[in-house]
């Protein structure tokens, strides 16, 4: 029980404990990588390591804190920041849930191939309450296909999505999906032809690592 004993020592010592597993228990074990930072500038270095080899982000410890699983507090702390931003247009829309049950709330939205426009996500945060009521009554005047629970409609909205990063996916005709989407703002500004492209998605894709996601 040598590793109930480690989760339950504070992290210096924990570590240690891990770090003296021999043959064949650590065969079994994956250790993430460990650094210490004692300044903004070290930490925002690590953090960017911890990008560029396909992480999301950082997860911050007190030294002297004991692993306490299904407890929140403030000795354990995730750093994490969006990757980047996409201007998407939105194809589908649904009803969503709870208190937004009678409004349409979870946008379906695609990039540019070209002349088409592939799926490749959705999100259904982000946008205020007022925002979402204006955006039903759009999107109910501009359905191309009613499917009761969710609606085709004209391409003609823009949005502004950040995400944490893309992954490869089936699910969507682009091949990509987007994690963790949430909508950053509505993009009147801006037309479906000046939405991001398929290629832009790609770009990032591999700029983050691509499949150690």
């Amino acid at each position: 029980h040598r590793d109930t004993e480690a989760q339950r020592r504070p992290g210096t010592q924990g570590k240690l404990m891990f770090g003296n597993l021999e043959s064949p228990t650590v065969e079994r074990v994956m250790r993430a990588p460990f650094a210490t930072a004692t300044n903004p500038e070290e930490v925002e270095a690590l953090f960017t390591a911890a990008q560029a080899r396909g992480n999301e982000g950082l997860m911050i410890k007190d030294l002297e804190s004991a692993y306490t699983p299904g407890r929140r507090g403030k000795a354990w702390l995730k750093m994490k920041r969006e990757l980047a931003t996409l201007d998407v247009v939105v194809t589908a829309v649904e009803y969503g849930h709870g208190k937004r049950i009678g409004v349409l709330s979870d946008y379906t939205f695609a990039v540019r191939d070209g002349e088409r426009l592939v799926n490749i996500g959705k999100a259904y945060s982000g946008l205020t309450d007022v925002e979402i009521a204006e955006m039903t009554k759009w999107f109910l005047e501009h359905t191309l296909d009613d499917q009761g629970y969710r609606r085709e409609v004209e391409p003609k909205i823009v949005l502004e999505v950040a995400f944490n990063n893309v992954m490869k996916s089936d699910r969507h005709e682009s091949g990509f999906a987007l994690r963790f989407p949430r909508i950053v703002r509505l993009r009147p500004d801006k037309s479906p032809q000046e939405a991001d492209t398929i290629e832009r998605a790609a770009e990032i894709y591999q700029r983050q690592g691509g499949d150690q996601q």
